[in-house]
């Protein structure tokens, strides 16, 4: 035993920068080293394959400390360490009873707050049973249209402990005063009540394509509810920047961050000009991001959002205090798949972790199922249980930031902060969210972003597990919740009809009579009374405005199309498309190919048909008139293709083939193949989405 303190580094020199890139290129082999080491994002910032404390200071660190400016590492001092992260779920299904009972069981189970999602018809300001709401009511949320369907939603749920956070779209207000009518029909104190109203009128528009009431006159009603909430409510937030429906039609990361300091400072500007202070207009908002399964995208992505909103918060006068940005993650919809969804419990998972260790207050992990429909209780179970894992097994919340430091998460957050302000810029520059927004210059912006990103879905560069890499064409379909959408309208219709009874008529009409600042009371003293949500929304009337919505897009949407086209053909035919792989030579020189065949050609729901190792022309085109194909594909090395592709190419052909590929880069062979019969080659880098669809188009499975 020895008191003697190693230093296992000094008897080593200590390479440059210099000699190290030296090595790398002897490595590389005369390969460039910035196309083979460098790493462009779709946010335009190049990543470097090595970060050292050349990249960020190390004797004096401006990240700071939790709880203080900039709040890059937290918006508290002790971040998650006492009680982990708000483990939040969004719920959905149509029937409030059911709802009821899924919610009562998830509480049990770990969920620690909700996020109740409104119908389409309750976001349009119609009650389920009316005229026009025959093909909204249940759908994409719960039937919500009094306090009553509240009540029955949240009956058993205690309020002075579980937050509830409300997304209602364009009819904010009339959720919130449904939710405050509820608090006083249980007796719940002004004090003890918990949660976020979530008003955000120019996410709606984004998201829906219509407001009730022209944009200023939604933003004075945002901003009215503000105040009441500031003044009534000391545990809720009135406001939200929610920028899920931007990354949903295909933003960048950056872009994202841009647009959610855009919307902040409308909604501070609102707020102060009705009569708020900046500080009590910070605190009403509540932000909202999406997270990929990019890991260090999206810790750089938290941390960079409360970097920007706290210099924002800075220019506009807030205290310090103040500028803490309350956040809320949610694993990003557009990662989510339809094909092979068990592949979204570890996309979810990775997106936890990452907002975890991001340092988000709340985070939402969306059921693996979620993009098929109302989730089940395995996708609820498995979403609510990761964060357990995380938390309590994976231990992640013990160490506040624990990326802070890193050398490259430092330099990747601050690269996003700079970008993202660029993005901010822009929008002010242009005139502001709100222009941008109607004038569809950023919808434009966002189109040309998911351009981008298609391309390289469509060419592999930007895997996608199970859809585009590794398909399992004959994988059993993942079952999500059957609902009984006829039986919740029944059920729903008989709700409203027992609450219009109490005749609320003489609240509503002075709601209608209310002046602006005055709105949220009498809303929610109306809602109190049995007022309906449409009831509600006639009454705080307006013009409606409307804009074309963002789409909503995923990374395998196209793939997952072309799937559904082939499955559709099978059963309309009883034929599984299909494609003859011709296997030249013995495994170990055709295996390679093949297998990269099959995985590219079953993305589209092509069948590969897989044959032995082929010596002669003649074999190898009985076995493809056997195998009822049209198509084909030459599999070998470059050697045997040398050897035999032009026979068999021949043979192929005259067998019926009706078109010919060749797995591989043909070089400078390519005019000797085409001139054989090879109709197109498949490689690395090649346009996957377009070679398949071209196919299916030519088997008659889609139109050409």
């Amino acid at each position: 035993m020895t008191d003697q303190q190693l230093n296992f580094t000094q008897e080593f020199k200590k390479p440059t920068p210099e000699e190290w890139k030296a090595e790398v290129e002897r490595a590389l082999k005369g390969a460039p080293f910035d196309k083979k080491m460098l790493t462009r994002t779709y946010e335009g910032i190049t990543l470097r394959p090595l970060y050292t404390s050349h990249d960020w200071p190390s004797a004096w660190d401006p990240s700071g400390f939790p709880g203080a400016m900039p709040f890059t590492r937290g918006g508290t001092a002790a971040g998650s360490r006492l009680n982990d992260w708000d483990v939040r779920q969004v719920y959905s299904h149509p029937c409030p009873v059911k709802g009821n009972a899924t919610i009562l069981h998830e509480l049990n189970c770990g969920v620690r707050s909700l996020m109740l999602k409104f119908d389409q018809a309750a976001q349009a300001g119609l009650d389920g049973d009316a005229p026009g709401a025959a093909e909204l009511a249940g759908a994409g949320g719960i039937m919500l249209y009094s306090v009553d369907d509240l009540d029955r939603l949240l009956t058993d749920v205690d309020l002075r402990l579980v937050p509830i956070s409300l997304a209602a779209g364009g009819q904010s207000l009339a959720a919130a005063a449904l939710l405050a009518a509820l608090w006083r029909r249980r007796g719940v104190g002004a004090g003890d009540a918990k949660g976020a109203f979530n008003a955000d009128p120019l996410g709606a528009l984004a998201a829906g394509g219509s407001l009730p009431a022209s944009l200023a006159d939604a933003l004075a009603q945002m901003a009215a509810l503000a105040r009441y909430t500031q003044a009534t409510y000391a545990q809720v937030s009135a406001v939200g920047v929610n920028t899920t429906a931007y990354h949903d039609a295909g933003a960048t990361e950056t872009q994202d961050l841009g647009i959610l300091l855009a919307t902040a400072v409308a909604y501070l500007k609102a707020m102060t000009a009705a009569g708020l202070t900046v500080d009590q207009a910070c605190r009403q908002i509540a932000f909202t991001v999406a997270v990929p399964c990019d890991q260090f995208l999206g810790i750089a992505k938290l941390r960079a959002a409360r970097k920007l909103w706290a210099r924002v918060a800075e220019a506009c006068g807030a205290s310090e205090p103040a500028r803490a940005m309350r956040l809320t993650a949610v694993s990003a919809s557009r990662m989510m798949t339809t094909r092979d969804a068990w592949v979204n419990m570890l996309r979810t998972t990775v997106a936890c972790f990452a907002a975890a260790v991001g340092g988000a207050d709340a985070v939402v992990v969306q059921p693996f199922n979620a993009a098929l429909g109302v989730p089940d209780e395995l996708g609820l179970r498995v979403a609510r249980n990761t964060h357990i894992v995380l938390a309590e097994e994976s231990n992640i919340a013990k160490v506040i930031d624990p990326a802070g430091g890193s050398w490259y998460v430092e330099s990747r957050t601050d690269e996003m902060a700079r970008a993202a302000w660029n993005e901010f810029q822009g929008i002010e520059k242009a005139g502001g969210i709100a222009q941008v927004l109607t004038d569809g210059t950023l919808a434009a912006a966002i189109a040309k972003a998911w351009s981008e990103r298609e391309a390289g879905v469509a060419k592999r560069r930007d895997p996608v597990t199970g859809v585009s890499e590794f398909p399992n064409i004959g994988e059993a379909p993942v079952a999500t919740e059957e609902v009984d959408v006829a039986a919740a309208k029944a059920a729903a219709g008989e709700r409203l009809r027992a609450t219009r009874a109490k005749n609320a008529g003489p609240k509503v009409e002075a709601l209608a009579k209310a002046g602006a600042a005055e709105r949220p009371a009498a809303a929610v003293v109306a809602a109190e009374a049995g007022a309906t949500i449409a009831q509600m929304a006639q009454a705080l009337g307006g013009t409606p405005v409307k804009l074309t919505a963002l789409p909503q897009h995923r990374y395998g949407e196209a793939f997952e199309a072309l799937r559904a086209a082939s499955d559709a053909y099978r059963a309309r035919t009883g034929v599984q498309p299909s494609i003859f792989l011709a296997n030249l030579g013995a495994i170990a020189q055709h295996t390679a190919r093949a297998t990269f065949a099959k995985n590219l050609f079953e993305t589209a729901g092509i069948a590969a048909l897989p044959s032995e190792g082929f010596t002669d022309a003649a074999a190898c085109a009985d076995a493809f008139k056997a195998s009822g194909a049209r198509v084909a594909i030459l599999c070998s090395a470059d050697p045997i293709y040398e050897q035999m592709a032009t026979a068999v190419a021949g043979a192929l052909k005259g067998a019926g083939c009706e078109y010919l590929f060749l797995a591989g880069q043909p070089g400078d062979k390519r005019d000797l193949y085409t001139g054989a019969g090879i109709d197109d080659f498949i490689f690395m880098g090649a346009d996957v989405l377009k070679i398949t669809g071209s196919i299916l188009a030519r088997l008659g499975v889609i139109a050409r």
